[in-house]
């Protein structure tokens, strides 16, 4: 398969269309300059060939200048694409009632999230909580292991990403993100996700409280772990105690082809955490799924974690639209899945000398590509192209796809054609120059 089987016939580059005068991005750039980062700023400029994203619908961002790229990262939200009609209808229609949360009287709408949710993963997980963002729901989830168990210690795995607040950031593997920090506020020890042996060592050593895990680590390059390696733990960790924790944050809700990863593969977790897209790409929602025994402290003292916006009915109107939407795609994301092994595996054979691995699985990959020049140079191909990805910060010689389910087989096929493109402009470039040691 190449990408011009893919392609109908006059496909349009967006990269060619004429742009016309562009206004709302110098003042952009220079507020992220004084108000926010620098370096936001230049990476943004970078990305964007100095415009700024204006409006999106689907799998396509307008930029302020005119132009569109096919969004194939937002590092996994927009698994429905931008503004998912149903899904904006009943965030709208919240809009309109009660947006907002008293926090004193119950909320219907956040009762009907987690019921939704609930039943969603088959109930065998029948608690849920809800939060914003990825790392409020790790740090829940870690902190009801530890009151439950009475434990401190948490198991996490080499490779893995959980988050940036201080809890959660002690379970991210790559120190890149602790730099500066003295210690985090959790007392970790991460383990080789190839070694089945690891957790029966962990809890032999110590009192574990909890073992986190993502069944397909995405900011590590989308690298699934061994399903039997993973089976092997839960069952380790049950004998002693502990509990077995689940973060599909990135991989779960149909990203990776199930409802849940590691339910779907048997395994007897304890938690299922939930986010990026759960929320329908347009509002922030999280939720930890989890049983009845982990999250008894909460079930005894609700008060015991609690945050503002926490089950914010605005968010949680999106949710059952959301899932609903998930599955009516499912098939259709499943075909797309079919379409991308093939295409990346012509890809690969076709540049060699630059596409090391593809790795992944569903609508979640990782390219991992010879080194990081050529990772940089198909990153700027790419987004002078109109291809937007996501790229990886623990392992910057990868470059993740994250395809929304919206996407069709044209926009694959375009999506193909300006990585072959891109590819191909890296390997021209050839690897990079290593200055010899002087000679005696």
């Amino acid at each position: 398969m190449t990408a011009e089987t893919l392609l109908p016939a006059g496909a349009p580059v967006s990269s060619d269309t004429p742009a016309p005068a562009d206004t709302a991005a110098p003042e952009a750039f220079d507020r992220l300059r004084r108000h926010l980062s620098p370096k936001l700023a230049l990476t943004g400029s970078f990305a964007g060939r100095g415009a700024v994203e204006a409006t999106a619908e689907g799998c396509r961002v307008t930029l302020s200048d005119g132009r569109s790229a096919l969004d194939f990262g937002s590092y996994a939200v927009t698994l429905l694409g931008h503004r998912h009609p149903a899904v904006a209808a009943a965030v709208r229609h919240q809009l309109e009632t009660m947006p907002t949360s008293t926090r004193s009287l119950a909320n219907p709408v956040t009762a009907r999230a987690a019921a939704c949710l609930a039943g969603y993963l088959g109930d065998a997980l029948p608690k849920v909580y809800f939060g914003l963002n990825g790392a409020d729901v790790v740090e829940v989830a870690v902190k009801l292991a530890r009151l439950a168990t009475g434990r401190s210690r948490v198991v996490a795995v080499d490779g893995g990403f959980h988050g940036k607040s201080a809890g959660a950031l002690a379970l991210t593997h790559n120190p890149l993100y602790r730099v500066g920090l003295k210690g985090c506020t959790v007392d970790v020890v991460h383990v080789d996700p190839t070694d089945p042996e690891a957790v029966l060592r962990e809890v032999r050593a110590a009192e574990v409280a909890a073992v986190v895990l993502e069944p397909v680590q995405g900011e590590n390059g989308a690298v699934p772990l061994p399903v039997e390696t993973l089976r092997r733990w839960c069952a380790d960790a049950a004998r002693a105690g502990a509990f077995v924790i689940a973060d599909e944050i990135q991989c779960g809700l149909r990203r990776c082809g199930e409802r849940s990863v590691a339910l779907a593969a048997g395994l007897p977790v304890d938690a299922v955490l939930l986010g990026k897209p759960l929320g329908g790409g347009v509002v922030p929602l999280s939720a930890l799924v989890c049983s009845e025994q982990l999250y008894a402290p909460l079930a005894a003292d609700p008060f015991l974690h609690s945050a503002t916006f926490g089950g914010h009915p605005l968010s949680c109107a999106a949710l059952p639209a959301a899932l609903e939407a998930i599955e009516e795609l499912a098939p259709h994301g499943h075909r797309l899945s079919l379409l991308l092994d093939a295409a990346l595996a012509r890809l690969r054979a076709d540049h060699p000398e630059v596409v090391r691995a593809v790795r992944g699985a569903g609508l979640l990959r990782g390219i991992e590509l010879a080194h990081p020049q050529a990772a940089g140079t198909v990153l700027a191909e790419l987004a002078g192209a109109g291809l937007l990805v996501s790229p990886c910060l623990s392992r910057p010689t990868t470059l993740r796809l994250l395809p929304p389910l919206v996407c069709t087989g044209a926009e694959l096929a375009e999506a193909v054609r300006i990585l072959d493109a891109a590819f191909a402009v890296a390997g021209r470039a050839g690897a990079p120059n290593r200055q010899l040691a002087p000679t005696a």
